[in-house]
């Protein structure tokens, strides 16, 4: 039998999910919900197969979202669940997430 740990995101990934899907519904609201449903593939994928995803460094492990998206879920494996970090920009700020360890 698999544990499966439930994902959860910290009031600054909220806020950082909100701001995401805000920009894309902005420019359509299919884009917003084809990202929603992207963000919840990889959630799933996550709490499925929780160590699949490669190390970005120390324990913190990340999952790149598909195109056309260009974000990647930075996540922690926690004792029950796993924190998802931040939903980052591949080019922009790298790291500024890093105090949320």
């Amino acid at each position: 039998m698999t544990l499966v740990r439930k994902a959860y995101f910290p009031k600054a990934t909220e806020d950082e999910y909100k701001a995401i899907r805000g920009r894309y519904a902005e420019q359509s609201e299919t884009l917003a919900e084809t990202f929603k449903a992207e963000v919840t593939r990889a959630v799933a994928f996550i709490e499925q197969f929780p160590e699949a995803s490669p190390i970005s460094s120390g324990q913190v492990r990340k999952k790149v979202l598909r195109r056309p998206f260009e974000y990647t879920l930075f996540y922690v494996i926690e004792k029950g669940s796993i924190r998802i970090l931040s939903i980052a920009h591949q080019k922009r700020r790298p790291g500024y997430w890093a105090d949320r360890i």
